[in-house]
């Protein structure tokens, strides 16, 4: 899209997802007086913590919104300034030169995209882009027609982790890695997934969830011969933004609580995306992290088999 002026739309909300909130201002700025109401407490918590110029993303703002209730559409416009709302999804094309589908049920997303990628309208999917192997092999159907979209977890971002992608040479070979989480391993599970990919890259071999529908036990191997451990249970929420990385010679306990930071390089991304055509990590990627998705929670139904990610087709 070049230098042009872009306009988005957001679709939402889900139980416990107020991204349309939280998104759209990043864009767009808030009314204070309207979003301290926001019924997701934590949003105007950590909004209200930034400067005002940190707002913005140059030459992009949501200029429409749709939700499932209009009455969650009417308070994200007035709370996030998003000057128009929508009745239906469709209403949005050919009003909008991208959509961000704000949704975090991954078993949703195919049939919440698929007006968009049938008209030619590039996307950003919330995290994770899909929980199951026949959605996956749509979106990869998708992306081999030439489909634009990109899916990630802010965990990606995260600002203290960041720097360990590229260099992490301190510590020497990595051997194990411990990334908590909380809620529920559907939705959350990529929260954690996605701060721990960079480190290793791809190449995870196997996945293997011993654990139970709240209390997650993951462990996963990686062909590097690192452990990954993600432990994730419902209402562990002490758990967010802390990692242990152990490696050969040394070790990193990281600690992060600025989810501003990594919501608005999140969408950052997206908007370089858009400009120039060029993705900011393969799709590759998003395959082998939906892989582990849909691993971990068939590792668990299935009595705590361990999964080898081979066994997931997504072609």
């Amino acid at each position: 899209m070049g230098s042009k002026e872009i306009r988005l739309g957001i679709m939402g909300m889900t139980e416990g997802n107020g991204h349309p909130y939280s998104w759209s201002a990043i864009y767009n700025g808030f009314e204070k007086k309207f979003m301290d109401k926001c019924p997701f407490a934590g949003i105007p918590a950590y909004l209200n913590k930034q400067p005002p110029h940190t707002f913005g993303i140059e030459g992009a703002h949501v200029t429409h919104v749709y939700c499932d209730n209009r009455a969650d559409a009417e308070d994200v416009s007035r709370s996030s300034l998003v000057p128009n709302i929508a009745d239906r999804p469709e209403d949005m094309i050919g009003k909008v030169d991208a959509v961000i589908c704000a949704t975090d049920i991954g078993k949703e997303h195919v049939k919440r995209c698929r007006p968009f990628m049938e008209a030619g309208i590039p996307m950003f999917i919330d995290k994770p882009m899909t929980d199951n192997e026949e959605d996956l092999r749509t979106f990869v159907k998708w992306h081999d027609e030439g489909k634009h979209f990109l899916s990630s977890s802010s965990g990606r971002y995260n600002k203290c982790t960041e720097p360990f992608y590229k260099n992490h040479d301190e510590l020497g070979k990595l051997m194990y890695v411990c990334k908590p989480m909380c809620k529920k391993w559907e939705t959350y599970g990529i929260h954690a997934l996605e701060e721990v990919f960079p480190l290793l890259g791809e190449g995870f071999v196997s996945i293997q969830n011993t654990g139970s529908y709240d209390r997650n036990m993951i462990h996963m191997i990686h062909k590097s011969g690192c452990d990954v451990q993600i432990p994730l249970s419902m209402d562990m929420y002490g758990a967010f933004g802390s990692i242990l990385i152990i490696g050969s010679v040394s070790n990193k306990y990281i600690t992060e609580t600025d989810s501003y930071y990594a919501f608005k390089r999140q969408m950052e991304v997206f908007i370089q995306y858009l400009r120039s055509g060029s993705r900011p990590y393969p799709f590759t990627e998003t395959i082998e992290l939906s892989k582990l998705v849909i691993g971990g929670t068939r590792s668990r139904e299935e009595g705590g088999r361990k999964i080898e990610l081979s066994e997931i087709k997504e072609r």
